[in-house]
């Protein structure tokens, strides 16, 4: 039954009560048939099952393959295990348990939104039980229960109103609307679709929701999750966490790089095991060397650093946007803003300030319109100088404290001595005042009311006649700020001789003084524009959702830049009669949303993933969450944003700035960037290994082995991926558009970029150790070479590699542009990079060098020209990259 469009004694028929309330025992047995007034809890993941999402990344699993290979190589080199050392075994599951505990820790709270709808029920309510008033826990309300609601009380569930005394309740979090709703018992006109707007049901009060003037008595006509909060949590339930672009592309990378170990090594064991078979030498010694080489392939193909890097990466980001007022809650949401392409903004306290403000006014003086308006309201002053009260009120007393006329010493001078209250059937309220002038009355309330009963008007300091031409000009400047969607509020003052003896409206509201109007909104916050215009310069579109009206939410966008017109704004009535195929098609009509319920926000956002944008939402009320966990990237807002929202989110603007989301998108962008330049780095530097080591094999020699291999992806290859992913944004990061979801890993040229450097660095290493062999052997020989005879020509080719990495990176602060061009021209330096380089270097150095370690890592001392002939060999891959970025630059300038 639709309760809002039903008669109270219908309504009180159907739920089998009436306004006595129900007896104890009949409560006690609905209680026992349909459970308590509270939300299902959600499934919450146990530590193990966190973590055991942690280890089944595919990435994870390849290093947990790396560090198997490695035992099994151990085994096979020393007949045993040697723990003495750090082993790579080691070092792997080190990096493993590391990731893991990051990923843990930053999603830890993810189960906590139900709890927090949970805490927002009230804990206690006054019903009405066996005809007297009690104090019962509102888990215990059962449907048909009267309960009485008071001046800041939450309501405990969905019930009916039946008796309203001026009550209003503030429903922000439900509808997102920021002005309290005036309370009504008649019943709803449903419009032609028999529908009413949740922010329109005025007879309704909803779970969640708090008292914030007067009082009333209402019947509970839905508990628990047949409640419309219980709908929103069983939203959230229900709503699905997709995967970010990171998260694909990751993905995806490993499975081509499993695809590649897997491919790779049985290939060259099988050439191996056919030469031998050919050359009858095939034996099961044969077969373990073969094993083995395919076991160096195999660490040579995974890049055992890449995870730790980017996770490490993402965390540096994490901490840099926490300084910006942009709290990450989940790692990989930091690049997956980086990418968005819609921006789906709750409009009240987000693109607005949350508070009432009186903007604009009409009227000879505007100084008696600011004290009338501020003495004829209960809004108040507190000892902190904080203005308490109903938001509209509270706008009024604030206007006059802007015009210096503090609430406080306006009251001293003029105390209130009777009243008539507001009451929406009037749409007034008038107070009466002892000055030293003597008596006045001042009344406040909607114009249309208020001239009714106007005899005069204040016109150049004088009373005069209420003329028709004096009521079309107030009217014509009324609808002037109408149209602006601001709250126009009029006043009006009569003055007695002496108090008057009777306070009622009817005699107090008659032969009154029209004073002038003010015209109030939820203004926009001063920063949004800007960051709007900076949104559209980077390609992303900004979308107003908004449980507000239509006329409000289209003037707060067109003067935010969101709109040009109203044409292009819809309310979630009209989107209701849009199926689900068509408005996936005329999504892109519209920017603004008003009159919008939950399952909307989340239709909105889904049609946009639909069509392959990714999409942000951004919100603060309990209305807002499930769309947010729709969403690529929820974001919530920190002060005035609910727990609920917060606990879904993946991200929360300290400051509930909407300009902090453009830092946010900024920062994003810097480390998706940063990011593809150390996959770029690693990758290139995985395939020299594997193109060294499969030269090397079909040559029958020697080149690296595998803890060699391991050594330069963990340390020359680790250390200077990570200071890459501190490099600063490129100068057009936001004149970009966003890139595509779509967009594959090695797009935009990176396949061929990784190839050609991997191949580039393949050849170098090489040369050193041929030219390595022939400085220990004293001839030139290329292939069947003998192990015990080629020392030299494998440190060399190590000490080459590994530099050759070290300088790469300096090649990688930029995918197309001059690195040369940065430091000279553009003064651009990234400090930790040129450390992690000289870091890098000496770890190199001392392996070599240092007899133990050279030692175990089975080097050969080498003399200085031997050295600098290894170093200098690394050192080409800076210049000759540089003539290739040149050339790609020139490409892509002529196409």
């Amino acid at each position: 039954m639709k309760f809002y469009l039903e008669q109270v004694e219908s309504v009180f028929k159907h739920v089998n009560s009436s306004e006595n309330g129900l007896s104890a025992a009949e409560a006690e047995k609905r209680l026992a048939e349909n459970g308590k007034n509270k939300l299902k809890e959600g499934k919450k993941k146990t530590m193990f099952q966190r973590v055991l999402e942690q280890l089944s990344d595919p990435m994870i699993i390849i290093l947990i393959v790396a560090a198997v290979i490695s035992a099994v190589t151990e085994w096979f080199e020393h007949g045993s295990f040697h723990f003495v050392f750090p082993t790579d075994t080691v070092i792997i599951l080190v990096v493993v348990v590391i990731n893991t505990v990051l990923g843990v820790v930053q999603e830890s709270k993810a189960e906590a939104a139900i709890e927090a709808l949970q805490e927002m029920s009230a804990a206690m309510s006054k019903v009405i039980r066996d005809g007297k008033l009690i104090s019962v826990k509102s888990e215990d309300l059962v449907v048909g229960d009267v309960i009485v609601l008071e001046a800041g009380d939450a309501v405990p569930a969905d019930c009916r109103i039946f008796e309203s005394a001026s009550m209003k309740i503030e429903e922000a979090a439900l509808t997102g609307e920021s002005v309290p709703v005036d309370k009504l018992i008649n019943v709803l006109n449903g419009g032609d679709n028999g529908e009413v707007p949740l922010g329109d049901r005025k007879n309704m009060a909803y779970m969640g929701s708090v008292v914030v003037y007067g009082r009333g008595k209402a019947v509970v006509v839905g508990t628990g999750m047949d409640t419309e909060m219980g709908k929103i949590a069983d939203a959230i339930a229900q709503a699905e966490e997709g995967q970010t672009p990171l998260q694909i592309k990751l993905a995806q990378l490993s499975k081509i790089l499993t695809k590649l170990v897997l491919g790779i090594c049985v290939v060259l064991l099988a050439y191996q095991m056919i030469v031998a078979y050919f050359g009858g030498t095939l034996d099961f010694s044969t077969f373990l060397n073969g094993f083995m080489v395919a076991v160096s392939l195999a660490v040579a193909a995974i890049p055992e650093g890449l995870v730790a890097v980017v996770t490490i990466v993402l965390s540096i980001g994490v901490t840099n946007m926490s300084k910006k007022n942009a709290i990450i809650r989940k790692l990989t949401a930091v690049e997956t803003l980086g990418c968005a392409q819609i921006i789906c903004s709750d409009k009240t306290g987000t693109l607005t300030q949350n508070k009432m403000t009186v903007v604009d006014h009409y009227g000879d003086d505007e100084a008696l319109i600011a004290k009338a308006m501020a003495l004829c309201c209960d809004a108040e002053i507190d000892s902190d100088g904080e203005v308490t009260g109903e938001p509209t009120e509270a706008a009024l007393v604030n206007y006059a404290n802007a015009l210096g006329f503090n609430k406080n010493d306006l009251v001293a001078g003029a105390p209130r001595i009777g009243e008539a209250p507001f009451d929406s059937g009037r749409k007034m309220m008038s107070t009466v005042h002892q000055t030293a002038e003597g008596i006045i009355q001042y009344t406040k309330g909607a114009p249309d009311e208020i001239l009714k009963i106007c005899t005069g008007a204040l016109v150049n300091g004088e009373v005069v006649p209420f003329t028709e031409e004096i009521k079309a000009a107030i009217l014509a400047d009324n609808k002037r700020m109408a149209d602006q969607a601001l709250r126009v509020l009029a006043v009006a003052f009569r003055k007695y001789d002496s108090a008057p003896a009777d306070y009622s409206p009817a005699a107090l509201e008659n032969g009154l003084v029209f004073v002038g109007l003010t015209g109030m909104i939820d203004p926009a916050r001063p920063e949004v524009k800007a960051a709007i215009e900076e949104c559209r310069s980077a390609g992303i579109t900004p979308i107003m959702i908004t449980g507000d009206h239509k006329d409000t939410a289209v003037a707060i966008a067109m003067q935010l830049g969101i709109i040009e017109d109203a044409s292009s704004a819809i309310t979630g009535a009209q989107l209701d009669e849009i199926s689900d195929e068509d408005f996936a098609e005329r999504v892109t009509e519209f920017r603004v949303y008003a009159r919008v319920q939950p399952e909307h926000k989340t239709r909105i956002v889904n049609a946009w993933r639909a069509r392959g944008m990714i999409t942000a939402m951004t919100g603060d009320g309990v209305n807002d969450a499930p769309s947010i966990k729709s969403a690529d990237i929820g974001v919530g807002m920190g002060i005035t944003g609910t727990d609920v929202t917060k606990n879904v989110a993946d991200m929360v603007l300290a400051d509930d700035n909407f300009a902090t989301i453009v830092a946010a998108v900024s920062e994003g962008r810097r480390i998706y960037d940063n990011i593809r330049k150390a996959i770029q780095f690693l990758l290139g530097s995985n395939l020299s290994e594997v193109l060294s080591i499969f030269i090397a094999t079909i040559l029958n020699f020697t080149i690296l082995k595998p803890v060699h291999l391991l050594f330069i992806n963990l340390v020359t290859d680790s250390i200077p991926a990570l200071a890459l992913g501190l490099e600063k944004p490129e100068r057009d990061i936001m004149q970009r558009k966003p890139r595509s979801s779509k967009e594959g890993v090695f797009a935009g040229g990176m396949g061929f970029d990784v190839f050609y450097q991997g191949a580039l660095v393949t050849i170098l290493t090489l040369a050193a150790f041929f030219i390595g062999e022939f400085l220990e052997n004293g001839v030139w020989q290329f292939t069947n070479i003998d192990p015990a005879h080629c020392g030299e020509g494998m440190t060399m080719a190590f000490l080459t590699m590994s530099m050759c990495e070290i300088f790469h990176s300096f090649n990688m602060r930029s995918q197309r542009g001059s690195v040369l061009n940065m430091v000279f021209s553009q003064k651009s330096h990234n400090l930790v990079l040129y450390g992690a380089m000289v870091a890098s270097l000496l770890l190199t150095t001392a392996i070599i060098e240092i007899p133990f370690l050279a030692d175990m890592f089975e080097f050969t001392h080498l003399d200085t020209k031997a050295y600098f002939i290894s170093i200098g060999l690394a050192f080409l891959v800076i210049p000759i990259v540089e003539v290739v970025k040149a050339i790609q630059r020139a490409a892509s300038k002529n196409k």
